[in-house]
């Protein structure tokens, strides 16, 4: 058969496994798709990497099991019935940017870099200008890392440069990174994206307890010295963690401080 014979056919098939995903209560083994599909295994598994990279469908910790990804939870997840995440997002960016007077943003991760779907402006002239529907490398980012130490996206091969000019990130520096981030659930990106720019991160949490957005605080890097970025740490992420619980997670499955 001809590639463009055997598209729809193909289409159709990522498409019967995506709403069986959707109906489903809880993460859906690879054997209950294949089934549910009438599917061989090969093939299931093969639609369900392409819907992955996708950010359609996300592999959960135990191999083989499958729920809905960040690109469908974006705007609403099993927990928020009728409210998007950026509706729910704006008392806790709204909390922030009264806090800390900074860029406040709402990101997401997609298969093309971290997204930004929602920002409160800086109270200050100088400020980090507007994010929404721009999207940057993870990598290089507050947002990113956090996208990356928890899952939620991949790092592409190859070399990974960051705007700073002649600055090209160590891989093994980068992965011990996100290790520390993994333990903190928080991360900075200090002089990274440009030279003059900070921001740090905190993950927000949909109901089965995996990362599908991050709220970040950014601004110059003359205003965002080590200690102030330690001193509005704590309120990042309590609103992270609120937001959570909007989305539906359970506050008793939150991490010990």
């Amino acid at each position: 058969m001809s590639k463009t014979a055997t598209t729809p056919q193909s289409i159709d098939r990522a498409a019967t496994l995506l709403v069986h995903l959707l109906d489903n209560e809880g993460p859906t083994t690879l054997a209950e798709l294949t089934e549910a599909a009438d599917l061989p295994k090969s093939t299931t598994s093969r639609l369900l990497s392409t819907l992955e990279r996708h950010g359609l469908v996300h592999q959960t910790g135990q191999r083989g099991t499958f729920e809905p990804g960040p690109a469908i939870m974006r705007f609403a997840h099993r927990g928020a019935v009728d409210r998007n995440l950026v509706e729910l997002s704006e008392p806790s960016l709204q909390a922030l940017s009264d806090e800390s007077g900074e860029t406040v943003n709402l990101a997401v991760p997609t298969a093309f870099g971290v997204e930004h779907l929602a920002q409160a402006d800086a109270r200050h002239f100088l400020g980090t200008g507007q994010w929404v529907d721009r999207r940057v490398d993870y990598h290089c980012t507050a947002n990113g890392k956090i996208f990356l130490a928890f899952g939620a996206a991949e790092l592409p091969p190859g070399r990974l440069a960051r705007l700073t000019p002649h600055t090209v990130v160590d891989r093994e520096q980068l992965e011990t990174e996100l290790e520390q981030i993994r333990a903190d659930e928080f991360a900075t990106a200090i002089d990274e994206l440009e030279v003059g720019l900070s921001a740090m991160a905190s993950p927000v949490r949909g109901p089965t307890g995996d990362v599908i957005a991050a709220l970040s605080l950014s601004g110059p890097t003359m205003r965002l010295t080590p200690s102030r970025i330690a001193g509005l740490r704590p309120v990042l992420d309590n609103e992270a963690r609120e937001l959570s619980r909007r989305l539906g997670k359970s506050k008793k499955e939150d991490r010990a401080a």
